[in-house]
């Protein structure tokens, strides 16, 4: 920090010196030239037009280049020859930089039919808040009354309502075919619904098969198992192949507002789940507004099949089943 001179009244300050040091080094006048001052653009080595025009593209600073054109030019052909001094490493010394991990061949198969998907069938997607306040509040009264026997989650409710949705506009429930030369669409009666699971090896659909007529106590159930037996490894074919609409659910996370979701082939519709959310809402209490758990559920639909104003259709179909979850017990 600098600081103010000391005064020469102050009686603190040091008594001025009478004679110089003699180990204090004479003055002396500072050299000069007597040329003229050049300015920092003047400065940066000669070059040729070509040369600053490739020096420019490849980023590369003049100042660190040495000419060997006349003059001390720098030349076209020395920005093609110059090399930058290497760098440090980033990673500590003994640690690779990165790690090359062979794919495995669920790995392959899963990025076969995500590209496949995405290539062939034209996504749209529509998202729809939707309340979940009564939803829990009868999961919680069912679980409290189940004495152990179960655990309901709400995805389980989730995969209950996503079956009435498709049962009612059962485009959502389709898929598109071309077999033997004929192109078709295939709507199905049942609803297998996909459950999108996280694995040590990507991400599996185990199939809970003909929700529409299974109760939530055996949906839960089959969810649970099938779940742990994804992560198990232990999956037979027909247990995670085939299935009529898909569900995923990352609303375990809660930094998860809303995502959209890549359409299991051939299936035409996949929904994506989010977390569950307080929002507030007008009411006619005291303070105008009270909290209700909410959730954003994006359907992304295979236009081939489902038109717009169908899956906006079956999207509202969802939300009615999911905020009245009694009609589910029926």
């Amino acid at each position: 920090m600098a600081s103010e001179p000391p005064s020469k009244s102050s009686s603190t300050a040091p008594a001025p010196s009478t004679t110089q040091s003699s180990s204090a080094p004479a003055p002396q006048e500072s050299e000069s030239t007597g040329e003229r001052l050049q300015t920092a653009l003047e400065r940066q080595p000669k070059l040729s037009p070509a040369a600053q025009k490739l020096a420019l593209e490849k980023g590369v600073a003049l100042s660190q280049v040495k000419g060997t054109g006349r003059g001390g030019q720098v030349t076209k052909e020395d920005i093609e020859k110059f090399k930058p001094a290497a760098t440090a490493a980033a990673a500590p010394a003994g640690v690779a930089a990165y790690e090359d991990i062979p794919a495995s061949s669920m790995r392959k198969t899963i990025a076969s039919r995500l590209v496949q998907s995405m290539n062939e069938n034209p996504h749209y997607f529509v998202a729809s808040s939707i309340s979940v306040s009564k939803l829990m509040k009868l999961r919680q009264a069912l679980n409290a009354a189940a004495d152990g026997k179960y655990k309901l989650s709400v995805n389980d409710f989730l995969v209950k309502a996503l079956a009435v949705a498709a049962r009612k506009v059962p485009a959502a429930n389709s898929s598109w075919r071309e077999e033997n030369g004929n192109v078709f669409i295939r709507q199905n009666n049942t609803v297998d619904v996909s459950v999108a699971v996280a694995t040590p090896v990507g991400l599996m659909t185990p199939i809970v098969k003909n929700v529409n007529g299974t109760g939530l106590e055996s949906i839960s159930s089959q969810i649970k198992e099938l779940g742990k037996r994804a992560r198990d490894g232990k999956l037979k074919p027909e247990q995670y192949q085939g299935g009529t609409i898909t569900i995923s659910n990352m609303g375990m996370n809660a930094a998860i507002d809303r995502f959209t979701a890549v359409i299991n082939p051939p299936q035409a519709c996949i929904i994506a789940v989010g977390a569950v959310k307080k929002v507030a809402v007008p009411s006619e209490s005291e303070d105008g507004i009270e909290w209700d758990d909410q959730i954003v559920i994006t359907g992304s639909f295979d236009h081939k099949v489902v038109d717009g104003a169908v899956g906006g259709e079956f999207m509202k179909e969802l939300k009615a089943a999911i905020e009245n979850p009694l009609n589910l017990m029926l």
